[in-house]
């Protein structure tokens, strides 16, 4: 089985559970399991050295019932179909858990843009805009950055959008320049929203944030901003991976230091602080066992599995990744005690101001920093204080309050508008 298919059946099957728990109605059960719309397409891309290559790309609308599908859009050379699919499930889930008025969608190219060149990925996303035209727009389905695209890839997307409508349309993506129309706080968004609920659920279990210590997978956009805002409030950051390994330092790590040098050298690699680990597997296993009190998974998908959850020792995983624990791995996690505050949650922060960066578009009126981030703070830990009420009323992990929340919400919502015809 792939890993896209994997992470598939983790999302459809946590939906199953959910509404099982709930005696979900049986159609709307049905209904909440499969995506709205799914878009494979094929296209041609002129590469620098006058090589045509056929790239292949995905965008899925998973739900759309309680407004435009939002999701974001990655290149990356696994793409498929199912991980698209999976993930534009969380995204439903995920709006629908914090309140926003968005449906679920992702999109993606199989493609590796570390091997191409800045015209060349400009031109993939101009054609590959064009080619899922027909499903984006404001008031329909809105991108957004993810895995291996940023405010420029927006930049092309919007400006290709507004070249075929005749005028310029803000609205079609969120993540963009602010010379753009793009939102303040957006940019550390994800980030700052992680570090918000690690600090909630540290106060929920009575641990000082003092003297918490926090491992990082993943020092991209993600992992990056959640180290930086945890060890401004006074966390230790004691080890931290990503793509050229890994450095560890149980004393903690300078992180401001550890920013400005993965800024320089695009990696952690070579940064004098700690205890370098060079091999990336090996760094990440090395992750996986350190004892910390919370860990933030802020890769990819499928990164703790029944293979290896028994070998984490932090106390608390706030998922900074989508899909980085998988159903077994979950199972072995709740027996272990193991509190995991989920991506569908946890990460939910991105798409939060990318909605309020869709607010000030439509509206075209930009509010401050100080209020996007005041307004980022009360969505998210409202969502986290009724998702902990939920779970210890009901006797469930926090993973399974989530789920049930967003389900029940998503199914309410489909049972008042009823089936068209």
């Amino acid at each position: 089985m792939s890993q896209g298919q994997k992470f598939l059946d983790d999302v459809t099957g946590r939906i199953d559970d959910a509404a099982k728990k709930l005696n979900l109605d049986r159609g709307i059960h049905k209904t909440l399991q499969t995506p709205r719309r799914s878009l494979i397409v094929t296209f041609p891309v002129k590469m620098d050295n006058g090589e045509v290559e056929i790239f292949t790309g995905y965008r899925v609308q998973y739900n759309y019932v309680k407004g435009p599908s939002k999701g974001g859009i990655r290149y990356h050379p696994d793409v498929s179909l199912e991980e698209v699919t999976a993930l534009a499930g969380l995204m439903a889930l995920k709006c629908a858990v914090v309140d926003i008025p968005f449906g679920g969608a992702k999109g993606g190219v199989a493609c590796d843009p570390k091997r191409m060149s800045m015209d060349e990925l400009e031109r993939l996303t101009r054609r590959y805009t064009y080619m899922i035209l027909p499903l984006i727009g404001p008031e329909q389905d809105i991108p957004a950055p993810d895995v291996n695209t940023d405010y420029q890839t927006m930049s092309w997307i919007m400006d290709t959008y507004s070249m075929l409508r005749g005028y310029t349309v803000p609205g079609v993506v969120t993540g963009k320049p602010l010379q753009l129309g793009g939102s303040k706080g957006r940019a550390t968004a994800t980030g700052r929203g992680l570090a918000y609920v690690a600090e909630e659920i540290l106060q929920r279990l009575n641990m000082s944030i003092k003297d918490t210590t926090v491992t990082v997978q993943g020092f991209g956009n993600v992992g990056m901003n959640v180290a930086r805002f945890l060890h401004e409030d006074g966390c230790r950051i004691v080890g931290v991976t990503d793509m050229s390994g890994g450095i560890f330092n149980p004393g903690g790590i300078d992180v401001p230091n550890l920013v400005l040098h993965t800024e320089k050298t695009k990696g952690i690699r070579g940064f004098a602080g700690g205890e370098i680990v060079a091999d990336m597997a090996e760094a990440n296993r090395r992750l996986l066992s350190m004892k910390s009190d919370v860990m933030v998974p802020a890769a990819l998908e499928n990164q703790i599995t029944e293979l290896n959850a028994s070998e984490v020792r932090a106390k608390i995983i706030v998922e900074g990744a989508n899909g980085p624990v998988t159903r077994g791995g979950d199972d072995i996690l709740r027996k272990k005690g193991v509190q995991v505050v989920p991506d569908i949650l946890a990460n939910s922060g991105g798409v939060i101001v990318s909605y309020f960066e869709w607010v000030q578009d439509i509206q075209a009126y930009l509010w401050s920093e100080g209020e996007v981030n005041s307004r980022l703070k009360g969505l998210m830990t409202g969502a986290f204080g009724q998702i902990y009420d939920f779970a210890e009323e009901r006797k469930v992990t926090l993973r399974e309050a989530a789920y049930m929340l967003a389900v029940e919400k998503m199914a309410e919502i489909t049972k008042l508008r009823g089936i068209f015809p």
